[in-house]
């Protein structure tokens, strides 16, 4: 288990009380009207022109039992922004966040917090603070104690120690849980008191390894609701490691979808969904059917016999009128709509129908809307 002391962040040797009680503690006072105002970069806005007062990393790299498990990423994070790692398990995303914390050294690259490079620096000395996936919380401390923890380390004055943790813990909602221990308090909130502990250190960076994965369902989304409204409510620039596509696209202002150790594309979530750069973020992301067979005859796109072209299930639309036939193969239920498994002459599409769903084994039309055209794994095309 990592050790909860290991949040700890400093802005570094030369900071004193002094400065902590001049420096940003008024973004955590929770009746501060201007932090209402505060609000993370569009999720429809394209790269940053510049990442200052953010994070910014360059050919970053990490190398285990001789293989690249982080082969020399780069990545630029401005500043109140929220940017998602996404990938499969493996990937290396994990091991990029420890890196950036500072948890583990970096075979190559650099790492820099704001104009500062803290590539050589230990995590107690980084702008940073990490909420780790199984929450870290010492079981013996109340909430308050775990939450005041690392200030308490920094010999804080008392009387700030008491305010920021305060002000951190109603952020958060657990005010009435400020005496309970943490085995007495539910998943969630356990989580709510690791981001309370990382927020009270008012970090330039917050570092999230994925944070809602010890979760059931329906209190994912609550949680993964609550971290975005406090990180644009106090603009923290935040990376957080994340294998749930639905966690990512809901929360970010850009994801970055990595694999093998690389970042294969990186974008605002609307138009990764739309405009997938390679065959792997289009498979990653969403849902897509390969066309093949006679269902390429539907496509007017234009296209040749080496091209690969797949299709999201939203573009696949049954109608009565048209030519190209195909035979509801299976049903799938996903709660308010159905996915439809439409076979042709041995190939398979995927349509998501709203309403009453088509029988099992029934003749429909089939309607192929906006597709995408791969060559070589590259992107070439998207749209009719």
């Amino acid at each position: 288990m990592t050790h909860p002391g290991d949040t700890t962040t400093t802005k570094g040797d030369q900071m004193t009380d002094a400065t902590l009680a001049r420096g940003r503690t008024p973004r955590l006072q929770a009746d501060d009207a201007a932090t209402t105002a505060t609000t993370a970069t569009s999720a429809t806005t394209a790269t940053p022109a510049s990442p200052t007062g953010g994070l910014t990393v360059r050919g970053l790299r990490k190398t285990l039992g001789g293989r690249d498990v982080v082969a020399g990423i780069d990545l630029d994070v401005a500043k109140g922004e929220l940017v998602s790692l996404l990938g499969p398990s493996g990937c290396g995303k994990t091991t990029t966040l420890r890196m950036v914390a500072g948890f583990l050294a970096a075979d190559g690259g650099a790492v820099t917090m704001g104009d500062r490079d803290v590539t050589t620096l230990g995590p107690e000395r980084r702008p940073s603070a990490m909420v780790f996936q199984n929450y870290a919380l010492w079981p013996h401390m109340t909430v308050t104690q775990n939450v005041s923890f690392p200030l308490r380390t920094r010999r804080v004055p008392k009387a700030q120690v008491t305010e920021r943790v305060r002000a951190a813990l109603e952020l958060v909602g657990l005010t009435h849980h400020a005496t309970s221990k943490p085995t007495a308090i539910s998943g969630g909130e356990q989580q709510r008191v690791a981001l309370a502990r990382a927020i009270v250190q008012e970090p330039d960076v917050l570092l999230l390894d994925e944070p809602l994965s010890n979760l059931d369902a329906k209190l994912r989304v609550s949680v993964r609701d609550e971290i975005r409204r406090i990180q644009q409510r106090l603009g923290i620039t935040t990376v957080i490691v994340t294998h749930d596509q639905d966690e990512a696209l809901s929360v970010s202002d850009r994801i970055a979808v990595m694999h093998d150790g690389r970042i294969e594309q990186i974008a605002a979530p609307a138009e990764l969904y739309a405009r997938p750069a390679t065959r792997f973020v289009a498979s990653f992301i969403g849902s897509t059917s390969r066309v093949d067979g006679r269902f390429r005859s539907a496509v007017t796109a234009r296209i040749t016999d080496a091209d690969e072209v797949l299709v999201r299930p939203e573009q696949v639309t049954l109608v009565d009128d048209s030519p190209l036939r195909a035979t509801v193969a299976r049903v799938l239920m996903r709660g308010h709509f159905a996915e439809v498994v439409l076979a042709a002459d041995g190939a398979e599409i995927r349509a998501f129908v709203t309403g009453v769903p088509p029988v099992v084994g029934t003749e429909t039309g089939v309607r192929i809307g906006d597709v995408l055209v791969y060559r070589g794994d590259v992107l070439i095309g998207a749209g009719r």
